[in-house]
C-alpha cells in the first residue's frame, strides 16, 4: 500500500516498525563486531574490517573466516528459525505460552539426531546436510503425534489440549533420550550432551548452507500468511466468517513451523525459549499485527541467540558455556514473568 493512501497513525506505526528493525540490525553488527574479538586470540575491530575487505593476513583470514564467521551466522539463522517457529506456534495456538520446545517439537529433532548418533560409530558419519532432514523428520513425527492426540472429531484442536498434549509428549521423549544416552560411546555421549545443552556446535560454512536453504524457502511461506495468522486470532468463528479454511492454514503454518524448529535444532542443538520470548518481546514493541511481528521478531531472535553465545563463549575463556544455557538464563525468568501475567 502507498504511503498517500496511509493514515497518519499507520504511517506512524510503519515508521516505529522500521525504526525498531533499524535498532534490532544495529544491535546484531555491534554483537558481531564484539563476536568476532571473543576468542583466545583477539581481532580488534579495525582488523575485523580490514579482514572483510580482503586486507587481514593469513591466521585472520583463517580465524575470521574459517571459524567465527561461519558460527556468527548459523547463530543469527538459528535464532531467526526458532523466533519465528515460536510466532507461528501462538499463533495457531492462541496460547501465549506455546513454543517449539514447550510443545515437544524440538524434543522430537533431538531424539532423531540421537538415534542417527547412536547407530553409527562417530558423529563425523553424519552427513551435514542430512542432519536437517533428519530432524525435519523427527520432528514432524512429533507434531503429528500431537496434533492426532489433540484432535477431536466435532470440536478441532483447541489450544489448552494442544499445549498440554505438547508438554507430555515432550516429556515422554525427553526420557527415550535419557534412556538411549545409555547405550552412546563415550565419544558420542559428550557430543549429546554439549548439544542438548544447545552448543553451536556446527560450526562452519557446510552447516551453513545445510540450514539456508530451509530459512529461504520457509521465512518468505510465513510471512505471505500473515494475514492468515491475523485472522486466526480474532478466533475460529470469526475466521470462518471470514473465509478462512483454518484447519488447513493450520496443518500448513504447522509444518512451517515444525521445519523452521527442525533445520535450526539439526545445527544448534536443543536451545529453548528463543521461540517464546522473541516474539513476546515483539508483540510488546510493534504489536500483535503479524506484517510487523514477524520481522521484528526474526532479528530478535537472532540478537538473542548471538547475544548468549558471544557471552557463552567470552564469559569463562578459554572454556565455552552453550548458548543454549545462556539463553535458559535469560529466559527462565521472563517465562515466570508470563506465568504470573496469566494468573493475574
Amino acid at each position: 500500500m502507498s504511503n498517500s493512501y496511509l493514515t497518519p497513525s499507520q504511517l506512524k506505526a510503519k515508521r516505529k516498525h522500521f525504526s525498531i528493525l533499524a535498532t534490532l540490525i544495529v544491535l546484531i553488527v555491534i554483537t558481531f563486531v564484539i563476536s568476532m574479538n571473543t576468542g583466545v586470540i583477539k581481532l580488534t575491530p579495525m582488523e575485523v574490517l580490514r579482514t572483510l575487505f580482503g586486507q587481514g593476513d593469513a591466521q585472520q583470514q583463517l580465524i575470521l573466516y574459517e571459524f567465527r564467521l561461519p558460527r556468527i551466522v548459523i547463530a543469527v539463522l538459528v535464532g531467526m528459525g526458532l523466533a519465528i517457529s515460536g510466532a507461528i506456534l501462538q499463533g495457531i495456538s492462541k496460547n501465549a505460552l506455546a513454543d517449539p520446545g514447550i510443545l515437544g517439537i524440538n524434543a522430537g529433532a533431538g531424539l532423531a539426531v540421537m538415534l542417527y548418533v547412536s547407530f553409527f560409530p562417530t558423529t563425523k558419519a553424519a552427513p551435514v546436510y542430512l542432519l536437517p532432514i533428519l530432524a525435519f523428520i523427527g520432528a514432524g513425527l512429533t507434531a503429528v503425534l500431537i496434533y492426532s492426540l489433540s484432535y477431536r472429531r466435532h470440536e478441532g484442536i483447541t489450544p489448552m489440549r494442544l499445549i498440554l498434549t505438547g508438554v507430555a509428549v515432550a516429556a515422554g521423549i525427553s526420557s527415550a533420550m535419557i534412556v538411549l544416552t545409555l547405550r552412546l560411546s563415550p565419544e558420542n555421549y559428550q557430543f549429546v550432551a554439549t548439544w542438548l545443552a544447545g552448543s553451536i556446535w556446527g560450526s562452519n560454512w557446510r552447516f551453513v548452507l545445510s540450514l539456508l536453504p530451509w530459512l529461504v524457502i520457509l521465512l518468505p511461506f510465513v510471512y505471505s500468511k500473515s494475514r492468515v495468522l491475523n485472522i486466526l486470532n480474532l478466533g475460529e468463528l470469526t475466521a470462518v466468517g471470514l473465509g478462512a479454511s483454518i484447519e488447513k492454514e493450520r496443518r500448513w503454518l504447522l509444518a512451517a513451523a515444525v521445519g523452521l524448529a527442525g533445520a535450526s535444532v539439526s545445527v544448534s542443538g536443543g536451545i529453548g525459549f528463543v521461540g517464546l520470548v522473541a516474539p513476546h518481546l515483539a508483540r510488546q514493541l510493534v504489536g500483535a499485527k503479524h506484517q510487523f511481528l514477524l520481522p521484528t521478531a526474526a532479528l530478535l531472535g537472532g540478537f538473542l541467540v548471538l547475544m548468549a553465545d558471544t557471552i557463552g563463549r567470552s564469559i569463562l575463556e578459554p572454556s565455552e558455556i552453550p548458548a543454549g544455557i545462556v539463553v535458559a538464563v535469560l529466559g527462565a525468568p521472563y517465562f515466570l514473568y508470563l506465568l504470573a501475567r496469566l494468573k493475574e
